[in-house]
């Protein structure tokens, strides 16, 4: 799953006033591989139309499409994935909804959550917070290296890391187990989302 070397997790309240699709496109443009729609405030109706709009474009770049929580949004535009947070249903009645139409992720802040994560079946481990940062303080403390370490040892599903990450932390996210990473801030907030997305990938590409 290539895609998983770099994610972008929306939220629109970090692009400084710019439309959040017109942000994502320059990001996808500089080749971008995935895209995790995470506006939890929305509406259903809102969420949708903005879900279709990201679906428009990432499809147009040949990029992954993740929706946050909902299975139903996921399904109704068309999205490649849904991921599952601590408060989301179960990943097993996930399924149920979805068949196989979608991949089911799982957004996980410890260990055993990880294991429990890989024993009911998800596709893929979103693991962190990794580092401090304002956007996951309300999940806790940073969970550091030594804690990726540890879940990279307990599970053989792929890990993507995330909170905090930058193109200068990419190689010990990936030398813990990684497979890799995903952002927020780091790119929607940059002046050229275009050009902090490729230093993610260039980061990624030399310590892969």
């Amino acid at each position: 799953m290539d895609e998983l070397k770099l994610c972008l997790v929306t939220d629109r309240s970090q692009t400084g006033s710019r439309d959040l699709v017109d942000v994502v496109g320059e990001a996808l443009a500089a080749g971008l591989p995935a895209v995790q729609l995470r506006e939890k405030d929305l509406p259903p109706a809102e969420l949708v139309a903005l879900a279709r709009r990201l679906r428009e474009v990432t499809h147009a770049h040949g990029a992954a499409l993740v929706v946050n929580d909902r299975v139903d949004v996921a399904l109704a535009v068309g999205a490649d994935a849904v991921q599952r947070t601590t408060t989301s249903m179960p990943i097993a009645d996930m399924r149920i909804v979805a068949g196989n139409r979608l991949r089911v992720a799982a957004s996980v802040h410890s260990r055993d959550e990880a294991v429990a994560a890989e024993e009911t079946g998800a596709d893929w481990i979103v693991f962190g917070p990794m580092y401090d940062t304002p956007s996951k303080r309300r999940y806790g403390a940073p969970q550091g290296i030594e804690k990726l370490e540890a879940v990279a040892k307990a599970v053989r599903t792929p890990i993507v890391a995330i909170g905090g990450i930058t193109p200068a932390r990419v190689p010990e996210v990936l030398a813990a187990g990684a497979c890799g990473v995903a952002v927020i801030a780091a790119i929607l907030a940059a002046p050229s989302p275009a050009a902090a997305t490729r230093e993610f990938l260039d980061a990624l590409a030399r310590h892969a």
